[in-house]
C-alpha cells in the first residue's frame, strides 16, 4: 500500500487529505481547520503539525495553497515561501508543490517560481475531474472563492493561470459560501414593497444567509462571524436584519427570510453567469462537475443554466468532502508514484 498527503493551504482554512492506493482502489480521509492566516500567521505550524500527526507518515507529500494571497504578507513570494517553510517542518519525506501548469515541483523551484505555485489549487482538482468526466465545467465552491474551470478532450483548457488571469477570463468568482460580505452580493434587497440599498459594512456574510436558509449547516459556517456571535440561524437573522440597518425588533422573520432569499439568488446569478460565459468555451449540455463546501451553490447554478451536473465525489467514487483541492493533489502525486517517476527531484 503507497500513501501520499496532499495539503491545500489557504487563508482562512488549512485542509489535508490522505491517498492511499491499495491494488486498484483508493481510499481517502481528509481533515480540516478553520484558520484565519491573517489573525496570527505563526499559529499556521502548530495547526499543521496536529493535522499531520493525525494523517501519519506518507511515502510522499503534495502542497497546493491559496494563503499567499493574505495581506499577512506583503507579496506574494513572501506567502509562498512562508507556506513551504510550515510544510518543510512537518512534513516527513520528500514534498513536491503543484503549479498552476498542472505538474510538480521541488520546494526550491517553487521558491524561485512563486507565481507558478500561488493558487494552483484548482488545476489540481480540474486534472483529476478532467481524467474522470473527458468535458465538462468544473464548479468548486468554497467558503471564500469559487473555481469555474472549463474541461475539453480530457484536458484542462482554462485561458487564466493567476488570479487576476482567471478573475478577467471568468474563471476565478470572488464569491464564497460563507466569507462573502452580503454587500459584495447585492447593493439593494427587497423590502416593504421598495428597494432597499444595503449598509456597506460588514454585518452579514453569505454563510448567514444560507445558514438560516438551511443550505448550510451552522458547524460548516467555519471561520469567525461578523459580530463574534454564534453561528445558529437565530444569529444570523439578526446580522442580515443590520444589513438594512435595522435589527429583529424592527423587521418581522419572514422580512428577514425575503432579505436572505434575495441575497442567495443573487449569488447564485453570480455563479451562472460565470458558469454561462466559461460553458460556452466547451460547447453545449457540458456536464458541471461540482464540489466544494457550497456545491449546492454550484448546483444551483448548473440548474438555472440549464446544464447537467454531477457530483466530483460521485465521479471518483471516494468521499472527497470539503477537501477536493488536497486530495487531488495526493491523487495526482499517487498517479506519478505508480507511473515509476521519483517522488522528487
Amino acid at each position: 500500500m503507497t500513501a501520499a498527503v496532499g495539503w491545500d493551504i489557504g487563508g482562512a482554512n488549512v485542509k489535508a487529505a490522505r491517498v492511499e492506493a491499495d491494488g486498484g482502489r483508493r481510499r481517502v480521509r481528509t481533515l480540516s481547520r478553520s484558520f484565519e492566516i491573517w489573525r496570527d500567521r505563526d499559529g499556521l505550524l502548530p495547526v499543521m503539525a496536529a493535522l499531520a500527526r493525525e494523517l501519519g507518515s506518507p511515502a510522499a507529500t503534495a502542497v497546493t495553497m491559496t494563503a499567499e494571497l493574505s495581506d499577512a504578507f506583503r507579496t506574494k513570494r513572501e506567502g509562498v515561501g512562508f507556506v513551504l517553510d510550515a510544510v518543510a517542518a512537518v512534513a516527513p519525506g520528500p514534498t513536491l508543490v503543484f503549479t498552476t501548469a498542472g505538474d510538480f515541483v521541488d520546494p526550491a523551484v517553487a521558491r524561485a517560481r512563486p507565481l507558478a505555485v500561488a493558487a494552483s489549487n484548482w488545476m489540481a482538482t480540474a486534472r483529476v475531474a478532467a481524467a474522470a468526466v473527458g468535458r465538462g465545467v468544473l464548479v468548486d465552491v468554497g467558503s471564500t472563492t469559487t473555481d469555474v474551470v472549463p474541461i475539453r478532450d480530457g484536458a484542462v483548457v482554462a485561458e487564466g493561470r493567476t488570479d487576476p488571469e482567471r478573475l478577467l477570463a471568468g474563471e476565478l468568482v470572488y464569491t464564497g459560501a460563507v466569507r462573502t460580505n452580503v454587500a459584495a452580493i447585492v447593493h439593494e434587497v427587497p423590502l416593504r414593497g421598495g428597494r432597499c440599498p444595503v449598509a456597506s459594512e460588514l454585518f452579514a456574510v453569505s454563510g448567514d444567509v444560507h445558514v438560516l436558509r438551511g443550505d448550510l449547516p451552522a458547524e460548516a459556517y467555519t471561520g469567525s462571524t461578523p459580530d463574534g456571535r454564534p453561528a445558529t440561524p437565530a444569529y444570523a437573522g439578526e446580522r442580515l436584519a443590520r444589513v438594512v440597518c435595522a435589527d429583529v425588533e424592527m423587521l418581522a422573520p419572514a422580512e428577514i427570510a425575503a432579505l436572505a432569499a434575495a441575497i442567495a439568488d443573487a449569488q447564485v446569478e453570480q455563479v451562472a453567469a460565470a458558469l454561462r460565459r466559461v460553458a460556452a468555451r466547451v460547447g453545449p449540455a457540458a456536464p458541471v462537475v461540482a464540489t466544494g463546501l457550497g456545491a449546492f451553490l454550484a448546483r444551483q447554478a448548473a440548474a438555472r443554466c440549464g446544464l447537467p451536473v454531477v457530483d466530483l465525489s460521485a465521479l471518483l467514487g471516494v468521499d472527497v468532502g470539503t477537501a477536493a483541492p488536497a486530495v487531488a493533489v495526493a491523487w495526482l502525486l499517487l498517479d506519478r508514484l505508480a507511473a515509476g517517476d521519483r517522488a522528487a527531484p
